[in-house]
């Protein structure tokens, strides 16, 4: 590892643990040349996910294009930053456990709305009104309709 300091090639560990995921290791080294401290994260690499998207396009999939869209769907809602992380990395998991190296962009929506329909019914509808193209009232009067089918049902 190279010293962003001094650049000397040679630094030696000086405490390592586990990162904010169980996927990370985070690493305090001390260069051996001009004594100096920094921390290095190691990750495990993955293979780049294609998403197949409703048009045919293909493009690789993007953990901050995901949580943007879940962002968007929960502002002005009582979900944390947690909750909506937690949703990516759940949905992120269910992906990569799939072992596929392409995917259909409507079967990431569909589990982000399973997840948003548990946390936030506000949440989940604005989700579904822009991944299923709510054309008119009408769309959002039969998702209401079965949602709260769904709450009396429980």
């Amino acid at each position: 590892m190279i010293c962003p300091f001094c650049e000397h090639r040679k630094t030696r560990v000086v405490d390592k643990r586990e990162g904010n995921d169980v996927k990370t290791i985070r690493r305090r080294r001390e260069c051996l040349k001009c004594g100096r401290r920094f921390t290095t994260f190691e990750k495990i690499e993955t293979l780049d996910l294609l998403v197949i998207k409703k048009d045919g396009r293909r493009e690789i999939f993007d953990r901050a294009k995901l949580r943007g869209g879940i962002i968007k769907s929960c502002e002005k809602r009582p979900v944390s930053a947690g909750d909506i992380e937690k949703i990516v990395d759940e949905s992120e998991a269910e992906l990569r456990k799939i072992n596929a190296s392409e995917i259909l962009s409507k079967k990431i929506g569909e589990m982000v709305i399973k997840r948003l329909k548990k946390l936030d019914e506000i949440s989940y509808i604005r989700f579904a009104s822009v991944y299923r193209q709510f054309a008119d009232l009408s769309d959002f009067e039969k998702e209401l309709s079965k949602l709260s089918k769904g709450l009396k049902n429980k």
